[in-house]
């Protein structure tokens, strides 16, 4: 049933008007009732997926979005606590995926590039001996948690410290910290 909703063009769905309570279509989208999902669906999708065709100016890909955010929020109706009105809490989940999603594009667009020449490609550039990859790998691994997760994040990721505090919930100077501590950690291992 999911999957079959999520094909339909979200352009094309109007919002349905029925009698059903949101808040029970909530409690029974919860429960696992797809068709309490169904009508949620149906009354939102429309709102995310203008939504994500703003953000992306792109319908295609508007629409891949739109899928991905309530494959999302079939994931995440748990984490809906009633705080804010529904709609809010949606518009909210469906921006962090359309962000969420540039990110990631922007990363592994940055990693791939062009050659005028394409014999470039042909030889494969020298990587370091195995020793030396094994140790940084192991010295990485073998590094405190936070620091772990910071070092990771900013020089392998491409994380901004703004980023990554708003991910593990710290303050930016504190992820500065942990990065400077990763990198003395991974020199002093290294040597």
């Amino acid at each position: 049933m999911i999957a079959v909703l999520l094909h339909e063009t979200p352009e094309l769905i109007r919002p349905v008007v029925d009698t059903d309570d949101e808040s029970d279509l909530i409690r029974r989208a919860r429960q696992r009732d797809q068709q309490a999902f169904a009508q949620l669906y149906r009354r939102h999708a429309g709102r995310v997926h203008a939504l994500c065709r703003r953000m992306t100016g792109d319908i295609p890909y508007a629409e891949e979005l739109t899928q991905t955010v309530f494959v999302t929020l079939w994931e995440k109706l748990d984490h809906f606590r009633g705080e804010s009105a529904f709609a809010t809490w949606l518009h909210r989940l469906a921006v962090n995926t359309v962000l969420m999603d540039f990110r990631t594009t922007r990363r592994r667009e940055a990693r791939v590039f062009g050659a005028a020449d394409p014999a470039a490609f042909e030889t494969p550039p020298r990587s370091p001996p195995t020793g030396i990859r094994l140790d940084l790998e192991q010295a990485i691994a073998l590094l405190p948690p936070r620091a772990r997760t910071v070092f990771v994040l900013h020089d392998v990721e491409g994380y901004t410290h703004e980023e990554i505090a708003g991910l593990m919930d710290l303050e930016t100077g504190t992820t500065k910290a942990q990065l400077h501590r990763a990198r003395q950690l991974l020199q002093e291992a290294l040597r």
